[in-house]
Protein backbone atom coordinates (compact mmCIF):
# COMPACT_ATOMS: atom_id res chain seq x y z
CA UNK A 1 0.00 0.00 0.00
CA UNK A 2 1.21 3.25 -0.27
CA UNK A 3 1.68 5.95 1.90
CA UNK A 4 2.32 9.86 1.71
CA UNK A 5 5.51 10.92 3.02
CA UNK A 6 5.34 14.79 3.43
CA UNK A 7 7.67 16.83 5.43
CA UNK A 8 10.86 15.75 3.67
CA UNK A 9 13.69 17.42 4.26
CA UNK A 10 16.07 18.44 0.95
CA UNK A 11 16.73 15.49 -1.03
CA UNK A 12 17.10 14.82 -4.70
CA UNK A 13 13.20 16.17 -5.27
CA UNK A 14 13.75 19.18 -3.82
CA UNK A 15 15.35 21.61 -6.66
CA UNK A 16 12.46 20.43 -8.85
CA UNK A 17 9.93 21.18 -6.46
CA UNK A 18 10.93 24.48 -5.57
CA UNK A 19 11.24 25.27 -9.77
CA UNK A 20 7.50 24.40 -10.42
CA UNK A 21 6.51 26.57 -7.22
CA UNK A 22 8.19 29.32 -8.30
CA UNK A 23 6.97 28.93 -11.93
CA UNK A 24 3.85 28.85 -10.16
CA UNK A 25 4.74 31.92 -8.30
CA UNK A 26 4.42 33.82 -12.05
CA UNK A 27 1.47 32.74 -13.61
CA UNK A 28 -0.93 33.40 -10.57
CA UNK A 29 -2.15 36.54 -12.01
CA UNK A 30 -3.12 34.68 -15.41
CA UNK A 31 -4.37 31.56 -13.00
CA UNK A 32 -6.92 34.27 -11.26
CA UNK A 33 -8.28 35.18 -14.64
CA UNK A 34 -8.97 31.83 -15.28
CA UNK A 35 -10.70 31.20 -12.16
CA UNK A 36 -12.94 34.45 -12.98
CA UNK A 37 -13.54 33.49 -16.51
CA UNK A 38 -14.73 29.77 -15.21
CA UNK A 39 -16.33 31.31 -12.54
CA UNK A 40 -18.88 33.26 -14.40
CA UNK A 41 -19.18 30.66 -17.20
CA UNK A 42 -20.61 28.22 -14.69
CA UNK A 43 -22.81 30.94 -13.48
CA UNK A 44 -24.58 31.64 -16.84
CA UNK A 45 -25.32 27.93 -16.57
CA UNK A 46 -28.02 28.58 -14.19
CA UNK A 47 -29.67 31.79 -16.01
CA UNK A 48 -32.45 29.74 -16.51
CA UNK A 49 -32.27 26.72 -14.35
CA UNK A 50 -34.65 26.13 -11.64
CA UNK A 51 -32.15 25.01 -8.88
CA UNK A 52 -30.35 28.35 -7.88
CA UNK A 53 -27.24 28.34 -5.82
CA UNK A 54 -26.92 30.91 -2.64
CA UNK A 55 -23.58 31.73 -3.93
CA UNK A 56 -20.67 30.59 -6.27
CA UNK A 57 -17.19 31.81 -5.33
CA UNK A 58 -13.53 30.72 -6.44
CA UNK A 59 -10.05 30.43 -5.47
CA UNK A 60 -7.03 30.26 -7.10
CA UNK A 61 -4.11 27.53 -4.97
CA UNK A 62 -1.94 29.71 -2.57
CA UNK A 63 1.56 29.12 -3.24
CA UNK A 64 2.21 27.79 -0.38
CA UNK A 65 -0.54 25.15 -0.42
CA UNK A 66 0.40 24.31 -3.80
CA UNK A 67 4.28 23.59 -2.68
CA UNK A 68 2.98 21.16 0.12
CA UNK A 69 1.41 19.18 -2.44
CA UNK A 70 3.36 19.48 -4.74
CA UNK A 71 6.01 17.96 -2.29
CA UNK A 72 3.84 14.80 -1.62
CA UNK A 73 6.03 11.90 -1.87
CA UNK A 74 4.61 7.90 -2.30
CA UNK A 75 6.62 5.13 -0.77
CA UNK A 76 5.65 1.33 -1.49
CA UNK A 77 7.53 0.04 1.88
CA UNK A 78 10.18 0.92 3.48
CA UNK A 79 12.87 -0.70 1.72
CA UNK A 80 12.04 1.32 -1.92
CA UNK A 81 12.80 4.42 -2.70
CA UNK A 82 10.00 7.49 -2.52
CA UNK A 83 8.52 8.90 -5.33
CA UNK A 84 6.42 12.42 -6.13
CA UNK A 85 2.81 11.98 -5.83
CA UNK A 86 2.44 14.64 -8.85
CA UNK A 87 6.11 14.70 -10.76
CA UNK A 88 4.46 17.29 -13.08
CA UNK A 89 2.72 19.44 -10.55
CA UNK A 90 1.54 22.18 -13.04
CA UNK A 91 -0.09 19.11 -15.21
CA UNK A 92 -1.57 17.28 -12.54
CA UNK A 93 -2.65 19.06 -9.52
CA UNK A 94 -6.07 19.62 -10.49
CA UNK A 95 -7.34 22.30 -7.68
CA UNK A 96 -5.02 24.76 -8.91
CA UNK A 97 -8.50 26.45 -10.09
CA UNK A 98 -11.60 26.08 -7.35
CA UNK A 99 -14.94 26.69 -8.16
CA UNK A 100 -17.58 26.75 -4.53
CA UNK A 101 -21.40 26.04 -5.27
CA UNK A 102 -23.66 26.58 -2.04
CA UNK A 103 -26.99 25.25 -2.77
CA UNK A 104 -29.42 25.22 0.58
CA UNK A 105 -30.64 21.91 0.37
CA UNK A 106 -29.23 17.96 -0.49
CA UNK A 107 -30.92 17.12 -3.25
CA UNK A 108 -30.13 20.38 -4.79
CA UNK A 109 -26.47 18.66 -4.71
CA UNK A 110 -27.61 16.87 -7.05
CA UNK A 111 -29.42 18.63 -10.05
CA UNK A 112 -26.75 21.34 -9.36
CA UNK A 113 -24.05 18.43 -10.50
CA UNK A 114 -26.50 16.94 -12.74
CA UNK A 115 -26.89 20.46 -14.66
CA UNK A 116 -23.38 21.16 -15.44
CA UNK A 117 -22.30 18.01 -16.92
CA UNK A 118 -25.28 18.31 -18.90
CA UNK A 119 -23.84 20.94 -20.61
CA UNK A 120 -20.88 19.08 -22.71
CA UNK A 121 -20.40 21.69 -24.92
CA UNK A 122 -19.00 24.10 -22.16
CA UNK A 123 -16.87 21.71 -20.04
CA UNK A 124 -15.90 17.96 -20.02
CA UNK A 125 -16.83 16.23 -17.01
CA UNK A 126 -13.32 13.72 -15.91
CA UNK A 127 -14.68 13.17 -12.06
CA UNK A 128 -17.65 13.02 -10.19
CA UNK A 129 -16.92 12.03 -6.51
CA UNK A 130 -18.62 12.34 -3.15
CA UNK A 131 -16.34 13.02 -0.75
CA UNK A 132 -17.16 12.50 2.73
CA UNK A 133 -14.95 11.03 4.83
CA UNK A 134 -17.99 10.61 7.03
CA UNK A 135 -20.20 8.52 5.36
CA UNK A 136 -23.10 6.67 5.87
CA UNK A 137 -21.18 3.10 4.55
CA UNK A 138 -18.72 4.10 7.12
CA UNK A 139 -20.94 5.27 9.64
CA UNK A 140 -19.41 7.82 10.91
CA UNK A 141 -20.04 11.90 10.03
CA UNK A 142 -17.54 14.30 8.56
CA UNK A 143 -16.80 16.43 5.94
CA UNK A 144 -18.89 15.97 3.36
CA UNK A 145 -18.99 17.70 -0.26
CA UNK A 146 -19.31 17.05 -4.00
CA UNK A 147 -16.41 17.41 -6.11
CA UNK A 148 -16.34 17.60 -9.75
CA UNK A 149 -13.50 17.86 -11.81
CA UNK A 150 -13.92 19.69 -14.95
CA UNK A 151 -12.40 19.99 -18.29
CA UNK A 152 -12.13 23.37 -20.41
CA UNK A 153 -12.57 22.95 -24.27
CA UNK A 154 -10.01 25.31 -25.98
CA UNK A 155 -10.67 28.13 -24.28
CA UNK A 156 -8.50 31.55 -24.78
CA UNK A 157 -8.25 32.53 -20.82
CA UNK A 158 -6.68 29.40 -20.12
CA UNK A 159 -5.02 29.16 -23.90
CA UNK A 160 -3.15 32.93 -22.16
CA UNK A 161 -2.52 31.06 -18.74
CA UNK A 162 -0.55 28.39 -20.82
CA UNK A 163 1.49 30.71 -23.43
CA UNK A 164 2.67 32.08 -19.82
CA UNK A 165 3.79 28.61 -17.98
CA UNK A 166 5.96 27.98 -21.39
CA UNK A 167 7.19 24.94 -22.69
CA UNK A 168 6.87 21.93 -22.00
CA UNK A 169 3.07 22.84 -21.63
CA UNK A 170 1.19 23.26 -24.73
CA UNK A 171 -1.33 26.17 -25.42
CA UNK A 172 -4.20 23.84 -26.10
CA UNK A 173 -6.67 25.91 -24.03
CA UNK A 174 -7.64 22.33 -22.15
CA UNK A 175 -7.26 22.83 -18.60
CA UNK A 176 -8.60 20.45 -15.50
CA UNK A 177 -10.21 22.90 -12.58
CA UNK A 178 -12.52 21.23 -9.54
CA UNK A 179 -15.97 22.49 -8.60
CA UNK A 180 -17.00 21.47 -5.14
CA UNK A 181 -21.24 21.65 -4.46
CA UNK A 182 -22.05 21.36 -1.15
CA UNK A 183 -24.58 23.10 1.22
CA UNK A 184 -24.72 25.95 3.30
CA UNK A 185 -24.22 24.01 6.25
CA UNK A 186 -21.81 21.84 4.89
CA UNK A 187 -19.99 24.69 3.51
CA UNK A 188 -19.89 26.31 7.34
CA UNK A 189 -18.95 23.40 9.00
CA UNK A 190 -16.27 22.10 6.67
CA UNK A 191 -14.73 26.39 7.02
CA UNK A 192 -14.90 25.58 10.30
CA UNK A 193 -13.49 22.01 10.67
CA UNK A 194 -10.50 23.27 7.74
CA UNK A 195 -9.87 26.70 9.30
CA UNK A 196 -8.71 24.21 12.85
CA UNK A 197 -7.08 21.76 11.35
CA UNK A 198 -4.95 22.80 8.09
CA UNK A 199 -4.65 26.14 8.94
CA UNK A 200 -3.59 26.09 13.22
CA UNK A 201 -2.73 22.35 13.69
CA UNK A 202 -0.11 22.82 16.31
CA UNK A 203 -0.26 19.81 18.18
CA UNK A 204 -0.04 21.53 21.65
CA UNK A 205 -3.00 22.86 21.25
CA UNK A 206 -5.17 19.81 19.66
CA UNK A 207 -7.05 17.66 21.92
CA UNK A 208 -9.80 14.68 21.18
CA UNK A 209 -12.18 16.41 22.79
CA UNK A 210 -11.77 18.76 19.12
CA UNK A 211 -12.54 15.57 16.97
CA UNK A 212 -15.37 14.73 19.03
CA UNK A 213 -17.39 18.24 18.90
CA UNK A 214 -16.53 17.78 15.32
CA UNK A 215 -18.13 14.76 14.47
CA UNK A 216 -20.96 16.17 17.11
CA UNK A 217 -21.94 18.99 14.98
CA UNK A 218 -21.88 16.63 11.76
CA UNK A 219 -24.06 14.25 12.96
CA UNK A 220 -26.42 17.64 14.15
CA UNK A 221 -26.05 19.56 10.72
CA UNK A 222 -26.77 16.17 8.83
CA UNK A 223 -30.47 15.77 11.02
CA UNK A 224 -30.86 19.68 10.86
CA UNK A 225 -30.84 19.05 7.12
CA UNK A 226 -33.11 16.41 7.31
CA UNK A 227 -35.53 18.48 8.85
CA UNK A 228 -35.09 21.05 6.36
CA UNK A 229 -35.79 19.05 3.72
CA UNK A 230 -38.90 17.59 5.35
CA UNK A 231 -40.08 21.33 5.39
CA UNK A 232 -39.44 21.99 1.99
CA UNK A 233 -41.32 18.83 0.76
CA UNK A 234 -44.05 20.16 2.99
CA UNK A 235 -44.04 23.39 1.77
CA UNK A 236 -44.34 22.58 -1.55
CA UNK A 237 -46.93 19.69 -0.90
CA UNK A 238 -49.70 22.40 0.46
CA UNK A 239 -48.39 24.55 -2.01
CA UNK A 240 -49.81 22.43 -4.78
CA UNK A 241 -53.00 21.01 -2.21
CA UNK A 242 -53.73 24.75 -3.36
CA UNK A 243 -52.59 25.12 -6.37
CA UNK A 244 -56.27 25.51 -8.50
CA UNK A 245 -55.13 25.10 -11.91
CA UNK A 246 -52.26 22.28 -10.70
CA UNK A 247 -52.01 19.63 -8.23
CA UNK A 248 -55.08 21.09 -6.70
CA UNK A 249 -57.53 20.24 -9.14
CA UNK A 250 -57.46 16.62 -8.56
CA UNK A 251 -60.68 14.94 -8.12
CA UNK A 252 -61.44 13.90 -4.60
CA UNK A 253 -60.76 10.14 -4.10
CA UNK A 254 -60.79 7.96 -0.72
CA UNK A 255 -57.29 7.59 -1.00
CA UNK A 256 -56.62 11.16 -2.04
CA UNK A 257 -58.85 12.40 0.75
CA UNK A 258 -56.57 10.47 3.24
CA UNK A 259 -53.16 11.95 1.64
CA UNK A 260 -54.65 15.14 2.40
CA UNK A 261 -55.73 14.36 5.93
CA UNK A 262 -52.66 12.84 7.09
CA UNK A 263 -50.63 15.76 5.58
CA UNK A 264 -52.78 18.50 7.12
CA UNK A 265 -53.11 16.91 10.18
CA UNK A 266 -51.22 14.18 11.24
CA UNK A 267 -51.97 14.31 15.05
CA UNK A 268 -55.68 13.48 13.99
CA UNK A 269 -55.00 10.20 12.25
CA UNK A 270 -56.64 7.80 14.22
CA UNK A 271 -58.51 5.89 11.95
CA UNK A 272 -58.76 2.06 12.34
CA UNK A 273 -58.72 1.40 8.54
CA UNK A 274 -58.43 3.29 4.98
CA UNK A 275 -61.88 3.98 4.27
CA UNK A 276 -62.40 7.40 3.77
CA UNK A 277 -65.83 6.74 1.63
CA UNK A 278 -68.09 8.27 4.53
CA UNK A 279 -65.66 11.44 4.16
CA UNK A 280 -66.11 11.00 0.16
CA UNK A 281 -69.92 11.06 0.74
CA UNK A 282 -70.23 14.14 3.66
CA UNK A 283 -67.89 16.26 1.29
CA UNK A 284 -70.33 15.69 -1.98
CA UNK A 285 -73.05 16.63 -0.41
CA UNK A 286 -71.81 19.94 -0.07
CA UNK A 287 -70.31 20.17 -3.69
CA UNK A 288 -66.63 19.39 -2.57
CA UNK A 289 -64.89 17.15 -5.13
CA UNK A 290 -61.64 19.10 -5.79
CA UNK A 291 -58.09 19.17 -3.97
CA UNK A 292 -58.02 22.54 -3.21
CA UNK A 293 -61.67 22.52 -1.62
CA UNK A 294 -60.87 20.43 0.63
CA UNK A 295 -57.57 22.07 1.78
CA UNK A 296 -59.22 25.08 2.13
CA UNK A 297 -61.83 23.20 4.27
CA UNK A 298 -59.28 22.29 6.61
CA UNK A 299 -58.18 25.58 8.06
CA UNK A 300 -56.15 25.14 10.89
CA UNK A 301 -57.59 28.16 12.65
CA UNK A 302 -60.93 26.61 12.02
CA UNK A 303 -60.01 23.09 12.98
CA UNK A 304 -58.76 25.02 16.58
CA UNK A 305 -62.01 26.62 16.89
CA UNK A 306 -63.95 23.87 16.44
CA UNK A 307 -62.12 21.56 19.15
CA UNK A 308 -62.73 24.63 21.76
CA UNK A 309 -66.36 25.31 20.67
CA UNK A 310 -66.94 21.59 21.45
CA UNK A 311 -64.60 20.71 23.80
CA UNK A 312 -64.82 16.94 23.29
CA UNK A 313 -64.93 14.38 25.84
CA UNK A 314 -62.50 11.97 23.68
CA UNK A 315 -60.20 13.66 20.69
CA UNK A 316 -61.97 12.82 17.73
CA UNK A 317 -60.72 10.81 15.18
CA UNK A 318 -60.75 11.73 11.18
CA UNK A 319 -64.26 10.99 10.57
CA UNK A 320 -65.80 12.81 13.38
CA UNK A 321 -63.84 16.15 12.96
CA UNK A 322 -64.44 16.87 9.02
CA UNK A 323 -67.87 16.44 10.30
CA UNK A 324 -67.62 18.89 12.74
CA UNK A 325 -65.91 21.08 10.29
CA UNK A 326 -68.36 21.09 7.93
CA UNK A 327 -70.88 21.80 10.43
CA UNK A 328 -69.26 24.70 11.38
CA UNK A 329 -68.85 26.08 7.80
CA UNK A 330 -72.05 25.08 6.57
CA UNK A 331 -74.40 24.95 9.75
CA UNK A 332 -77.73 23.99 8.99
CA UNK A 333 -77.57 23.17 5.41
CA UNK A 334 -75.20 20.56 6.18
CA UNK A 335 -77.55 18.28 8.92
CA UNK A 336 -80.11 18.84 6.09
CA UNK A 337 -77.89 17.31 3.30
CA UNK A 338 -76.35 14.55 5.90
CA UNK A 339 -78.68 13.34 8.36
CA UNK A 340 -80.57 11.11 5.89
CA UNK A 341 -83.73 11.10 8.45
CA UNK A 342 -81.98 9.11 11.18
CA UNK A 343 -83.37 11.56 14.11
CA UNK A 344 -80.25 10.32 16.17
CA UNK A 345 -77.45 12.03 13.40
CA UNK A 346 -79.84 14.91 13.33
CA UNK A 347 -80.11 15.44 17.13
CA UNK A 348 -76.47 15.64 17.62
CA UNK A 349 -75.93 17.60 14.54
CA UNK A 350 -78.17 20.07 16.40
CA UNK A 351 -76.86 20.17 19.97
CA UNK A 352 -73.47 20.56 18.41
CA UNK A 353 -74.72 23.59 15.78
CA UNK A 354 -75.97 25.19 19.30
CA UNK A 355 -72.40 24.66 21.00
CA UNK A 356 -70.85 26.21 17.88
CA UNK A 357 -72.77 29.00 17.96
CA UNK A 358 -72.67 29.74 21.71
CA UNK A 359 -69.15 29.73 21.20
CA UNK A 360 -68.65 31.98 18.28
CA UNK A 361 -71.26 34.42 20.44
CA UNK A 362 -69.11 34.54 23.15
CA UNK A 363 -65.56 34.80 21.43
CA UNK A 364 -66.56 37.62 18.71
CA UNK A 365 -65.55 38.15 14.91
CA UNK A 366 -62.78 36.36 15.26
CA UNK A 367 -64.80 33.18 15.57
CA UNK A 368 -66.76 33.56 12.56
CA UNK A 369 -65.08 32.16 9.84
Amino acid sequence: MMDPAQGQGHDEFSEQIAAAVEQYKSVTGELNTVMSAMKAKIRRLFANSEVQPLFITGRVKSPQSFAAKASRRLQENSETAPVLEFPNPLREIHDMVGIRIIVMLPHEIQQVASLIKSHRDSFDCRSDREKDIGSVESGTYGYSSRHLLLKTRSEPVVRKFQEALGKPVVASGNFVFEVQIRTVLQHAWSEMEHDIRFKHPGEAAWNPQIDRHFTATAAMLETVEDYFTDIDELYHRLNGYHDQQGAGSEPLTGEKIGEIWQTLLPHVDRKRDDDWSWAAELLGAHGIGQTWQLAQLLDANVVTDVRAALDHRYSPGPDRLLDDVLLWRFGKDHIEKTSGGDLRREASLRRRLIQMNDYRSSHGPAAEN
